[in-house]
């Protein structure tokens, strides 16, 4: 263990944005690949398995986002800890190189008409590398923005992170909305759904340049400097920090839930199950995530003076009291109940989005912050965010309740609310300490 512990110095404010750029671009292109492939659900059941009811399509389509979940554990316990010893830029290098190359070779697959089963099984395949190569990412992305940040902007910065998420989203949205308005449907089916799916390839091109000019952050500088990074990284993880762990997958929990049911799946909800037109839907979601994209900043600076807790517990408690009402408002299938009930969903989601890339990453040490962080939030998210689309529409075909959605995101959230009570509040405190939690004994569960 080395003994210099005293505390690495904050980079110039051009370098942080700069670092926060790189590091969300990935969130980006992440989020872009599940908003084109939810969004132009429909195109792609046709083209990989068109001899299936419509019904069936949606199901194998949704698989497509929940079989890769799969994986993403494994990209976390290999990546994750990775990123604690090698450094997380250049894990970050990949991670992007790979979800990128995935989403791109989507588009050039050809349909089962022209090669039968083969297709399925190459949409799976690039399906799984996705999966893998997303379990290294998000919690490289977190901890690669909260080691750069200042200690007292650490909010504000980190909500950059899931403005990413939301850009991604709403450029996915946009260009399959773009798509589906101005070709007519023979033509969307048979080439105009790639398009959007091609277009990834330049977008990872763009992070790859952003992240591989960066150098690694000042926390993992120091601490390799100072001899504090591990040689048996997973092992030290295991060893060290599993109580972090397990009050990080308790309350992703609920983060995943919400963002895949609302980002993901409520396209699928509002056509497909309530008979909306696909405009409005898209019309109304895009909306929702482009006012949301305006707040995020301002609720992660709120953090910054309020603390983290208190926006995340109004967070869970508010989607214990509110999703059954806002799903009924969603129900109503007028544009303006309609678009009351996703905003009310949407702002709920956002106090997390705002909050958790600078309150996550906290909780762990710099040795084990990287891995930590990946294992535990690939393991929840494959659990629970991927499936959620999925379990919902399944369920839903089973029991013809509508509400099923309002129902998962409130057990999601009651599960939710003990992790957040347990986590400590890491607002204006140093991260940088190079073995201990950030001002803060270890917490216990």
């Amino acid at each position: 263990m080395g003994t210099d512990l005293q505390k690495p110095a904050e980079p110039d404010l051009r370098t942080v944005r700069r670092a926060v750029a790189g590091a969300a671009m990935g969130n980006a292109i992440e989020w872009f690949d599940y908003a084109i492939y939810g969004y132009l659900a429909a195109s792609i059941g046709i083209n990989f398995f068109p001899e299936a009811s419509p019904t069936a399509q949606r199901l194998f389509v949704f698989a497509g986002i929940a079989i890769p979940f799969i994986l993403r554990p494994l990209g976390g316990v290999i990546l994750g800890p990775l990123g604690d010893k090698f450094g997380r830029r250049r894990v970050l290098a990949t991670t992007i190189v790979m979800m990128s190359v995935a989403t791109f070779c989507v588009g050039l697959i050809p349909s089962f008409t022209v090669i039968g089963v083969f297709a399925p099984i190459l949409l799976l395949l690039c399906r799984l590398v996705q999966g893998f190569s997303t379990g290294g990412e998000y919690g490289g992305a977190a901890t690669f923005i909260a080691e750069y940040a200042p200690d007292r902007r650490r909010g504000f910065f980190g909500s950059f992170l899931e403005f990413g998420t939301l850009a991604g989203t709403v450029l996915g949205a946009s260009l399959a909305t773009a798509v589906q308005l101005g070709l007519p449907e023979e033509s969307l089916n048979s080439w105009g759904w790639r398009i959007p799916f091609l277009i990834a390839g330049p977008l990872g091109l763009i992070g790859f340049y952003l992240r591989n000019k960066l150098e690694d952050t000042p926390a993992f500088q120091h601490a390799q400097a100072s001899g504090d990074t591990s040689t048996a990284p997973f092992k030290d993880v295991v060893r060290s920090v599993w109580p972090q762990i397990l009050i990080l997958i308790g309350f992703v929990i609920l983060l995943n839930v919400a963002d895949y049911a609302l980002l993901t799946y409520m396209p699928t909800y509002l056509t497909q199950v309530l008979g909306i037109s696909d405009t409005e839907a898209l019309l109304i979601l895009i909306g929702v995530m482009l006012v949301m994209m305006l707040l995020i900043a301002p609720v992660g600076a709120l953090s910054d003076r309020v603390g983290r807790k208190p926006l995340l517990l109004a967070s869970a408690i508010g989607f214990v009291v509110l999703s059954y009402p806002a799903i009924a408002l969603v129900g109503m299938k007028d544009p303006l109940p309609v678009t009351v009930g996703v905003a009310v969903l949407g702002l709920l989601l956002l106090l997390m989005l705002g909050t958790i890339g600078s309150a996550l990453p906290a909780i762990f040490p710099t040795r084990n912050r990287y891995g930590g962080f990946s294992i535990g939030y690939s393991l929840s998210t494959a659990l629970f965010g991927g499936t959620a689309p999925l379990v919902i529409e399944a369920l839903i075909g089973a029991t013809g309740n509508v509400y099923v959605l309002a129902y998962y995101l409130m057990g999601a959230a009651a599960i939710a609310i003990v992790p957040i009570l347990l986590m400590p509040e890491t607002a204006r405190i140093s991260i940088s300490h190079p073995t201990d939690i950030p001002g803060r004994e270890p917490v216990s569960v």
